[in-house]
């Protein structure tokens, strides 16, 4: 059996958010085991998005490495109809970012974005 790995997931979402978070999570499921979800949060765009986003944390356990779960993140998202032309537009359909696998920490400005940490805090007051 592989080794299972601890990964952190950020989920977002500009566009029919609830349905779009609710698949996500549902496609997610397919993909990682013993997931766990913080609450869902509304934010206020940031760059050239546009538009209140919904934003959520997952916790999960997965056999897959870092490359591997990208891949398949980046293959949810387009499979869900995210499109260059959307994100250029500012449409946000689903953005799914590995945030940290195992002890490995990426898209590093995405750590102190205020969604984050309060969802972190809150993620660490379940645990």
């Amino acid at each position: 059996m592989k080794d299972m790995h601890s990964v952190l997931i950020s989920l977002a979402s500009n566009y029919d958010q609830e349905k779009n978070l609710c698949e996500a999570r549902q496609r997610l499921a397919q993909i990682l085991s013993f997931t766990r979800y913080t609450q869902e949060i509304w934010t206020d765009a940031v760059g050239n998005g546009k538009g209140k986003y919904l934003n959520q944390l997952c916790h999960a356990q997965t056999q897959h490495d870092a490359a591997t779960l990208e891949s398949e993140l980046k293959a949810i998202e387009c499979d869900m109809g995210r499109t260059l032309q959307e994100k250029k537009e500012g449409q946000v359909r689903i953005d799914l970012d590995l945030l940290q696998h195992d002890r490995q920490r990426y898209h590093l400005r995405d750590w102190s974005r205020p969604y984050v940490t309060l969802l972190l805090e809150q993620q660490n007051m379940m645990s």
